[in-house]
């Protein structure tokens, strides 16, 4: 059978018009035996590609076992596969490849035959990338390693091949070169360019092969799937080139035909040169790698004393001591036991090793981290510190995780402090090396706005119009019927022809990738060099080092990914740890903090909860009282529930009607019952939503993993409504009512697009203990260190200043004899402490400045002149400070310090221009200036600091917003007035 080795998909970005999953799906139906995906300098596309002709056996596999179980065919397979009766259910072979562009004009197809030829391939494209920026490659014949064993090679030749030696571009002379070089493993390419000359072309490309003495092997080279994606690539075209459509003239397709095409058609097409056909397949049949063997490149990390399985039962030992120092419970050694025996048989003890090195780092530095994840909330992994939640606390099953049936590696995220997270980032470059550890990479998608305007503007849309649209439409593409009507309201008119053409490529192009990011802190580490697995390159930040698969792709080969992601609230609490510890307190972790204070869920309960992590939202706040937790496990719920999973699925209010004694906690079956029994009856975890499909809806494991699967990716990719009738028959034949399982199944798809299983809500719920433990008990010191960590959370700083006052925490203004960069905690008057605000609260001041002014302090400023003289700040950072008001404490008011600032001089003060003429020194007479309000004190404050400790501005409009009430008097804690 034919095979297509030269296939450009939609990550040859706005070119390709097609997904790779659609050409395998197409190949599927057309009989090819095998395709390559070949993107420019690139193989980002290939695992999707191979993720869907996985889906594709199994789909086969199934109808098979129903053959043989029933001798028919069952219901109709997914449109593209196959159909009822249909006896050829064929199953394409990927070849891994890429089309290498080379700086001298050369192109050819490189296909990976081998591992060792992959290899070569990925530190090939590695080179041409990491010379350039971000998304470029740079590519030179010189590259090209002295050994190309491993890889076949497909040369293109121009679209009108040139035979003259001595033409002025060199190609002939470099692909002469090239094929004596490259003899056995280079062709040349046979493909029609749909021109009408295809049959002269035919025979000069022939001609020229027998020049390079290179086999011909036959490729339509398509850049479509199907005939019907033409007008969407001419659209990537023009968005491409910044044009409009009509400008492309001959850079737009002539026609459709540059698809996937099938065996018997590229046969007629090439006529007396159809044995390329037959080599084409042949070619294939040589080329034998399978990407999924890439998967179980893990670091060894073996040590010169230790096995990994020996290092890894040692580390845990010494933690179960460490976090028991009275013994630890039979049923937690237990427990850790079996999680090691189950490590041990699937080989995950380095994966474990490495996320304990990297959080050992962290905790070496200071750096405050909390693990979380499927695997996270484990006893290995809370004796490794990975993660201080006991695992005693939820209910889950470390076979959930790490599973010996899925044969996938667990997954464990880290938090860390937000502000020292790139330290973490550069420890792993730099003990794994670039060449054996980079950052996942994150596909940018089409979505609603993007693809409004990028498509509008290829389409020739005013800009009035896009405007429109995009303001006005992206949200009603998932609504029937509604964007018609929607598009009649805003004014335009939803018959027009170009309009409507527009509308129906904006929501063909919707899903397709634009370009490639970075991702948020997925490193991807092994054991050999990392650019032998996948092209790495550079990213846009500097200092780091990307690979061109996502978190989606990793997943799917199984190859070890670690999170390292950064979480503000850390920072908060680290630096309120170091406060209270500054202060005489004694040092606090997240581990050591006195468990199940009832004062602090009292606190809670009340909804006081402002910057407290996950609780401070309005929906939060409103639902605290209603929930009133009263132990952790309420917190973990807390965390889960405010979701749309549970939301969506109207989950909410049956959980506090059962809560409260309201309404009859109750079970469908026992066999729910055992699962649900700790939320009440009511699904609220991922984890959860799993189970219901296995037990409930009679879901196998397997089909349970395709369930979450799609739901993590269904945003991107379509949705899940083939499993919606699965899931609806299977509870009905359980005996399970129609309007339960409708309910559970719209909770499931809710999790699509935001899941949160319990295992991340136990370690989130642990952040929200010690954040609203350290709000009760040191009101100032949290304020100080949220105030510290900015930016973060839904409040503003003026709003975390109001809630301390309102806690009774002295808030003193910032002073330029007082104050440092950051805001602190001092003593004051009553032998308590005070939370003196700092520089950074100044908008526009920088870190810098605010060092110098410290460190020149001494025993403090008289003048502005003297923070001039002394700090050398230039005289507009003087006016900053003096606007806001920064000099009160030396009796000058916000205008005279101004007036001071202005009056100074951009360089020094020379002695001579300080005198007249008679020697004498200059005074200049005083100015009279006019002393502010205390309204206009409140708008200086909003506009230099977005704060302010005086009266709140709506308290100053009070008596003409209520006549006859009384103005209160200024808040007796706001230290000594600021003007």
């Amino acid at each position: 059978m034919f095979a297509e080795l030269c296939i450009t998909s939609n990550f040859t970005f706005l070119t390709g018009a097609s997904h790779p999953e659609e050409y395998m799906e197409r190949a599927a139906l057309s009989g090819l035996s095998a395709i390559a995906i070949a993107d420019v300098n690139s193989v980002a596309g290939i695992v999707r590609a191979h993720t869907h002709a996985r889906e594709i056996a199994r789909q086969v596999a199934e109808i098979d076992a129903q053959i043989a179980r029933e001798g028919i065919i069952g219901p109709p397979c997914p449109e593209g596969l196959s159909a009822p009766g249909l006896p050829t259910r064929n199953v394409p072979r990927l070849i891994p490849a890429t089309r290498l562009v080379f700086a001298e004009g050369l192109e050819m197809t490189a296909l990976a035959a081998t591992r060792t030829g992959w290899a070569r391939l990925c530190r090939l494209i590695s080179a041409g990338r990491l010379r350039t920026r971000k998304g470029s490659c740079e590519l030179h014949l010189s590259d090209l390693p002295d050994d190309m064993g491993g890889l076949q090679l497909i040369l293109h030749a121009p679209p009108h091949p040139v035979s003259d030696p001595d033409a002025s571009d060199g190609w002939l002379q470099h692909a002469e070169r090239l094929s004596r070089r490259l003899a056995g493993q280079m062709h040349l390419a046979l493909s029609p360019v749909y021109d009408g000359q295809d049959r002269a072309r035919f025979e000069r490309l022939t001609a020229l092969a027998c020049h390079l003495t290179l086999p011909t092997v036959a490729s339509a080279a398509p850049i479509l799937h199907h005939g019907r994606r033409r007008r969407l690539a001419d659209v990537l075209t023009a968005i491409r080139t910044h044009r409009t459509v009509p400008e492309l003239g001959r850079d737009a397709l002539a026609n459709g035909e540059q698809r996937l095409r099938s065996e018997a058609e590229m046969r007629r097409l090439l006529g007396p040169h159809g044995a390329a056909v037959d080599r084409a397949a042949a070619l294939a049949d040589k080329c034998r790698f399978d990407i999924a063997t890439l998967r179980y490149e893990y670091p060894s990390e073996i040590t010169d004393r230790e096995t990994p399985t020996e290092r890894l039962a040692r580390l845990a030992q010494e933690g179960l001591d460490w976090r028991y120092p009275q013994g630890a419970p039979d049923k937690v050694r237990a427990m850790m036991q079996h999680e090691l025996t189950l490590i041990a048989k699937l080989n995950y003890e380095p994966y474990f090793l490495t996320v304990r090195d990297i959080v050992a780092f962290a905790r070496s530095r200071g750096i405050l981290c909390q693990g979380r994840g499927s695997a996270a909330n484990s006893v290995v992994c809370y004796c490794l510190g990975v993660t201080s939640v006991s695992p005693e606390i939820g209910t889950m099953v470390f076979e959930r995780f790490v599973s010996e049936a899925r044969d996938e590696p667990p997954d464990i995220d880290v938090d860390f402090e937000h502000e020292r997270r790139e330290e973490v980032i550069q420890h792993i470059y730099e003990r794994y090396g670039r060449h054996r550890a980079g950052l996942c990479a994150t596909v940018i998608h089409y979505r609603g706005k993007r693809a409004i305007r990028e498509v509008g503007a290829a389409m020739g849309l005013s800009q009035d119009t896009i405007g429109a649209l995009s303001s006005q439409l992206w949200g009603f593409f998932s609504t029937n019927g509604m964007e018609t009507q929607r598009l009649a309201e805003i004014g335009l008119d939803p018959a027009d022809r170009r309009l409507r053409q527009t509308m129906e490529l904006i929501h063909e192009i919707i899903g397709f990738p634009r370009h490639l990011s970075q991702h948020v802190g997925g490193f991807v580490i092994t054991e050999g060099r990392l650019d032998e697995l996948v092209p790495v390159e550079n990213a846009t930040m500097e200092g780091r080092t990307v690979i061109c698969w996502d978190k989606d792709d990793i997943d799917a080969l199984g190859i070890l990914k670690v999170d390292v992601l950064s979480l503000g609230m850390l920072t908060c609490i680290r630096k309120a740890f170091d406060l209270i510890a500054l202060h005489g307190g004694p040092r606090h972790s997240l581990a050591t903090l006195p468990p199940e204070d009832p004062k602090v869920y009292d606190m809670l309960c009340r909804a006081d909860s402002i910057g407290v992590f996950q609780v401070e939202s309005r929906a939060q706040m409103n639902f605290l009282p209603r929930m009133r937790p009263r132990c952790f496990y309420d917190l973990v719920i807390e965390v889960a529930i405010i979701r749309p999973g549970p939301i969506q699925g109207d989950m909410v209010h049956p959980y506090i009607r059962r809560r409260n004694g309201e309404e009859k906690v109750s079970f469908p079956s026992d066999a729910l019952g055992e699962v649900l029994g700790k939320t009440l009856g009511v699904p609220l975890f991922q984890e959860q939503a799993m189970q219901i499909a296995i037990v409930g809806a009679g879901f196998t494991p397997e089909q349970a993993d395709r369930l979450r699967r799609a739901l993590a990716t269904f945003k991107k990719h379509g949705n899940v409504s083939e499993f919606r009738t699965l899931f609806l028959r299977g509870m009905a034949q359980n005996g399970y009512d129609a309007d339960f399982a409708e309910r559970c199944f719209s909770q499931i798809e809710g999790f699509g697009s935001y899941g949160f299983p319990e295992s991340h809500a136990a370690s989130f719920a642990l952040l929200v203990y010690a954040s609203a433990w350290i709000k009760h008990h040191h009101p100032g010191i949290f304020a100080c260190a949220l105030l510290n960590s900015q930016p973060m959370g839904f409040y503003a700083p003026a709003q975390i200043v109001r809630d301390a006052r309102e806690h009774g925490v002295r808030v003193k203004p910032i002073c330029i004899n007082h104050s440092y960069w950051d805001n602190a905690m001092e003593p004051d008057e009553t032998g308590g402490l005070a939370l003196r605000l700092g520089f950074r609260q100044i908008k526009g001041l920088s870190e810098e400045d605010a060092t110098w002014i410290a460190s020149a302090r001494g025993n403090g400023y008289r003048s502005v002149r003297d923070v001039w003289r002394r700090a050398g700040l230039a005289p507009a950072v003087l006016a900053r400070l003096a606007e806001a008001d920064v000099f009160a404490e030396l009796g000058l008011a916000r205008r005279e310090a101004l007036w001071e600032a202005k009056a100074l001089t951009k360089g020094p003060d020379l002695p001579l221009f300080a005198q007249d003429i008679d020697g004498e020194a200059i005074h200049e007479a005083a100015a009279q200036l006019p002393q502010m309000t205390e309204g206009e004190e409140v708008v200086e404050d909003f506009v230099a600091m977005r704060l302010t400790l005086r009266r709140h501005p709506v308290a100053l409009l009070r008596p003409l917003l209520t006549p006859g009430a009384a103005s209160p008097d200024p808040a007796p804690d706001a230290g000594p007035p600021a003007g």
